[in-house]
């Protein structure tokens, strides 16, 4: 083993111990190994670069709008809303709802499905009191087999697509996929029906959890007559220091004032709100001129009036608030809006609030301005999966052009008139000359991490290539499955991918196991689309982990899942996925 192969693997190990660890976001750990090899001359600069100007990649990008459009549009909602009939049979509701939403997926980019229909799924089961469990993660996973049906079904088709193109391949075509995915689809979709639904917990979601326990996080206190706080501020008074309590709204004669800035004076009547551990309440009684209201009957309802609501945000894998605190991240002042109570894996945090140390996949519970929605609905920080009152819907002649546009995109793209590329191009030109998406909102639709990831995890995919690298793990699978042939090769490629799609993300998965596929190809002498196809299924078919794919991570909190819930479902789903990949593969690419 030569100096820079030993190098390369080092780095790239690190890069995964520190993505499995969440010691910082999954595309800027990615970039500083990228960076690394940069600086230690193992890439040139070009090579390092080349991801950024990958076709794949900038093809994402065009889709974000494209999917974004779609989003904006409202078609969406009226998919889901007549797709759940009236729930009279619940597994039949399942099906009526996992059908379309595959179809969907296999055209649209599945986070904003998922994001766009959870609320309107929970909303659903409340109405004929079933448990929103057993219809959200079927609901993800529904969104994960449709993206495996077509080329830009997901950005891991893109990002191997791409790959190919670099090396002279032909690449994907639109539906190629589909061969393998579609009948592993079917059969996922029947499992979920029939075992799945069986395996699914019914329980409370955590709408339900932070209601149910608001007595116990709730606490109100009154700023008496002739008290020595009015007339100071917030944080004259103390109240922005208190051990383990949080100021999260004042009511003042009727009026509710949320989130409360520290400049904010207090007058006589008050009543402050606060949110945390009811066990140091005596630390609002040892303020002088304060009164803790002991038989106050304040809920979650209660906090809510015509300028204030509550919000439910998911922290997504991408988010600045990860590792960090409220304060430290000045939750409040950035984002307009106070954390109420966390919840996470099916429990409420009980903590003060401001000193929660927050993690992907945890559920706030906020109590924001009304504009809130609107104005956080597109940031990468976290999901809102709170019912929109008041959606932005667009027209419905810019609704038709957003849909003629789309068919139009694919059929240019399947009977290959144009490459994915530029008919993504050219239905983003036409959305933009049509006036049915803005570059204001385009910009916020282009999630610029995820393409960062993508960029960066292309060059470290380039630096195993060249070093050899990835010649030497290849040569170490074709040995171990020497026995099994060709199938034992595809098998361990799967099951590999899998593994790391599970942990990290899937498309850093994808692009490390990309160069690798292709050695191993080579070295049995065999397709390398075999290995491609592979690859891009099982980095995808993500089922036994919430923290491996987002549409996961999306439901896991609204849900009230367990993280064992994931493992008990998903497992036998991975499985199913890997024996369907192997069998068809082999027929239909080797033999």
């Amino acid at each position: 083993m030569t100096f820079e192969i030993g190098f390369v693997l080092f780095v790239v190990i690190g890069m995964l111990i520190c993505l499995l660890k969440e010691v910082a976001r999954p595309d800027f750990i990615v970039f500083c190994a990228l960076a690394v090899l940069l600086l230690t001359g193992i890439l040139s600069p070009s090579d390092a670069l080349r991801g950024f100007s990958n076709e794949g990649m900038l093809t994402v990008a065009l889709l974000f709008i494209v999917a974004g459009a779609v989003k904006q549009s409202g078609i969406l909602n009226q998919v889901v809303k007549r797709a759940l009939g009236s729930g009279a049979n619940e597994r039949k509701s399942l099906l009526q709802l996992m059908l379309p939403t595959s179809a969907l997926s296999a055209f649209l980019n599945n986070t904003p499905i998922v994001v766009m229909f959870t609320p309107i799924v929970r909303k659903w089961c409340k109405e004929r009191k079933i448990s929103p469990s057993k219809f959200l993660i079927p609901l993800s996973y529904a969104t994960i087999f449709g993206g495996t049906l077509t080329l830009i079904g997901t950005s891991t088709n893109l990002v191997i697509h791409g790959f190919m193109l670099e090396h002279g391949m032909s690449g994907f075509s639109m539906f190629q996929l589909a061969i393998v995915s579609l009948p592993a689809g079917l059969l996922g979709i029947f499992y979920m029906v029939t075992i799945g639904y069986k395996r699914l917990p019914a329980r409370r979601t955590s709408e339900e959890a932070f209601d149910e326990s608001s007595r116990e996080f709730l606490s109100e206190a009154v700023v008496e007559p002739n008290s020595v706080l009015a007339g100071k501020t917030i944080e004259e008074a103390g109240l922005r220091s208190l051990q383990g309590l949080y100021l999260i709204e004042i009511v003042r004669n009727g009026e509710r004032t949320a989130p409360v800035a520290s400049y904010k004076k207090l007058k006589e009547n008050d009543r402050l709100i606060f949110t945390g551990m009811l066990s140091t309440i005596v630390e609002l009684q040892n303020i002088k001129g304060l009164r803790v209201e002991t038989g106050t009957t304040i809920n979650l309802d209660g906090l809510q009036n015509g300028s204030a609501s509550l919000v439910e945000a998911i922290v997504s894998h991408q988010s600045p608030l990860i590792q960090k605190t409220a304060k430290e991240s000045r939750f409040r002042s950035k984002y307009d809006a106070g954390i109420v109570a966390v919840h996470r894996n099916d429990e409420r945090i009980n903590s003060k609030v401001g000193d929660i140390k927050l993690k992907a996949g945890d559920t706030l519970l906020l109590l924001a301005n009304k504009d809130f929605t609107n104005r956080w609905c597109n940031s990468k920080d976290f999901y809102l999966i709170s019912q929109i009152e008041d959606p932005e819907i667009i027209d419905s002649r810019k609704s038709m052009i957003v849909v003629v546009t789309i068919v139009i995109m694919i059929l240019l793209a399947a009977f290959n008139v144009l490459s994915m590329f530029k008919a993504a191009m050219l239905a983003v030109i036409a959305l933009f000359l049509t006036r049915a998406v803005s570059f204001e909102a385009a910009k916020k639709y282009i999630q610029f991490d995820v393409l960062l990831l993508i960029s960066c995890a292309i060059g470290i995919g380039i630096a195993l290539d060249q070093t050899g690298a990835a010649g030497l793990i290849a040569n170490y699978f074709v040995q171990i499955t020497k026995g099994a042939g060709v199938i034992g090769a595809i098998i361990v490629v799967h099951a590999l991918t899998t593994i790391f799609t599970e942990i990290i993300t899937n498309n850093a998965a994808a692009v490390l196991m990309f160069p690798v596929s292709l050695a191993i190809a080579n070295q049995l002498a065999v397709d390398p689309m075999a290995f491609f196809v592979t690859i891009a299924i099982a980095a995808s078919a993500s089922f036994a982990t919430p923290i491996g794919y987002q549409a996961n991570l999306i439901v896991y909190g609204p849900g009230g899942y367990r993280f064992s819930d994931y493992l008990k479902v998903g497992i036998p789903l991975n499985i199913l996925y890997l024996i369907v990949t192997a069998i068809i593969v082999y027929f239909v690419w080797i033999v």
